[in-house]
């Protein structure tokens, strides 16, 4: 298996190099909206151990990443009012991974409302600070 690069996107962003819309954090993860989202809302948990993904991440960080998705999720529901949530975690090029950091995606969904197809379009930068205040609200309303 390939080694992990330290200079990929999501280890810049933990470096504080790149910016993000920063929902949770804590000693073990970091929750920050997808730029490209497929639905509002649309969060990656990553952890801060430097790990390629599922197949070399220590069982105690990746049960962090759980943790932490689980926290997001429950807080999507609410903020975004949904109907139910997605979560995808991908793993090398033939398991459709394309950051290569360990990631997972929670999505808030709603019935009937598809998903836009992966990295289709950027968004508006005063959308991600709307979604990433709605989804701060309710982490912190528990």
């Amino acid at each position: 298996m390939t080694a992990y690069d330290t200079n990929n996107i999501f280890a810049k962003i933990l470096r504080g190099e790149f910016p993000c819309h920063k929902v949770y954090e804590d000693e073990h993860v970091l929750a920050f909206l997808d730029i490209m989202p497929r639905v509002p809302g649309h969060t990656l948990v990553i952890p801060k151990a430097p790990a390629r993904n599922i197949l070399d991440i220590k069982p105690d960080d990746y049960a962090h990443v759980a943790r932490g998705a689980h926290k997001i999720a429950a807080a999507a529901m609410k903020a975004f009012n949904a109907d139910g949530i997605t979560v995808q975690q991908f793993n090398e090029p033939a398991g459709g991974q394309v950051v290569f950091h360990l990631h997972m995606h929670v999505m808030p969904r709603h019935d009937g409302v598809a998903m836009l197809p992966p990295a289709s379009r950027k968004e508006d930068v005063k959308v991600l600070e709307e979604n990433a205040t709605k989804l701060i609200a309710a982490l912190k309303a528990g």
